[in-house]
C-alpha cells in the first residue's frame, strides 16, 4: 500500500510494485532481477516523479529502466520502456493512424501536451484507477481495425533491441578493452539516418516517429507494388482481389 505523504506536492507522486513492460524489454532470461527506486526520476511525459525499475534485459542485453510512469503508459496502452503498443507491438503513430482510418477515432487518446492539461488528465486517470475502471484505451472497436492491426502486428520478441549500445571509443579507434568492453564494437550508422534521431515524447505522442514513418512507407510500397502487378496482369479493378482474415478464438 502506498505510504501517506504529508506534502501536498508529493500527493501526486506515483508508487507502483511492478512495471508495465513488454516481453522484448524483459529479455530472454526468465529469471529477472530488478532494482526498485521509489520516486527515482520524473516521467518524461507528465514530469511526475515515479517508481523506477531497472534490470538487465537478458543474457546479452544491456541494463534497461522505465522511462515513463505507469499512468501515462496505461493511458496509451504502451510499454514503459520502448513506448510500443503492448497488444500489437507497433509504434503509437502506426496504431493510431490505422484506428483513425478504420473509423475508430474514439479509441485514439489525444494526450494533452501542456503541463496544466496533462496534470488534469493524470488526476482523472488516477481517480478512474482508484474506482476500478479500466483506463487502457487505444484498442480497436471494430473487426476491420483489429484485423488490419493483427496483420501488421509484431508479436514475436525482438531481443536485438536489447543489445548494448555502440562503443564511441571503438568508432574512434581508441578502445583498449577488447572483448571485455561492455559496449558493442560496431561502426555507427550514418548520422543523417532518421532512425538515429528518436526520442520518447515523439514516440509517445505519435508525431515525427522515424520507425513509424518507415513502417508506413513500407506498407505503401507494398500496396503500390500490388497495384502494379494487377495492372500488368490486366486486372484493373482491385475489387476483384480481396483478402480474407480468419481469426480463431
Amino acid at each position: 500500500m502506498a505510504s501517506i505523504k504529508r506534502d501536498d506536492n508529493k500527493q501526486k507522486w506515483e508508487e507502483t510494485e511492478f512495471p508495465l513492460v513488454c516481453e522484448t524489454c524483459l529479455g530472454d532470461n526468465p529469471y529477472v532481477r530488478m532494482t526498485k527506486e521509489a520516486h527515482g526520476k520524473k516521467c518524461k511525459i507528465c514530469d511526475v516523479p515515479f517508481t523506477v525499475f531497472a534490470w538487465q534485459a537478458g543474457t546479452r542485453g544491456r541494463l534497461k529502466k522505465v522511462e515513463i510512469c505507469r499512468t501515462c503508459a496505461r493511458s496509451k496502452n504502451v510499454c514503459q520502456v520502448c513506448i510500443y503498443d503492448l497488444q500489437y507491438g507497433l509504434p503509437v503513430q502506426v496504431r493510431d493512424r490505422i484506428l483513425a482510418e478504420e473509423g475508430c477515432k474514439d479509441a485514439v487518446v489525444a494526450v494533452p501536451q501542456s503541463e496544466a492539461n496533462r496534470a488534469w488528465m493524470t488526476a482523472q486517470q488516477e481517480r478512474d484507477i482508484e474506482q476500478g475502471k479500466n483506463v487502457q484505451a487505444s484498442v480497436p472497436t471494430n473487426s476491420a481495425a483489429a484485423m488490419k492491426l493483427q496483420s501488421m502486428a509484431r508479436m514475436e520478441p525482438r531481443y536485438e533491441r536489447n543489445l548494448p549500445k555502440l562503443c564511441s571509443f571503438f568508432a574512434k579507434g581508441e578502445c583498449n578493452r577488447g572483448s571485455l568492453c561492455p559496449f558493442r564494437h560496431e561502426m555507427p550508422r550514418d548520422r543523417n539516418d532518421p532512425l538515429s534521431k528518436q526520442n520518447t515524447k515523439d514516440r509517445f505522442f505519435g508525431t515525427n516517429d522515424p520507425v513509424a514513418e518507415k513502417m508506413i512507407g513500407r506498407q505503401k510500397d507494398r500496396a503500390e507494388k500490388r497495384r502494379a502487378e494487377l495492372k500488368a496482369r490486366g486486372d484493373g479493378d482491385e475489387r476483384a482481389v480481396s483478402t480474407l482474415y480468419v481469426r480463431f478464438a
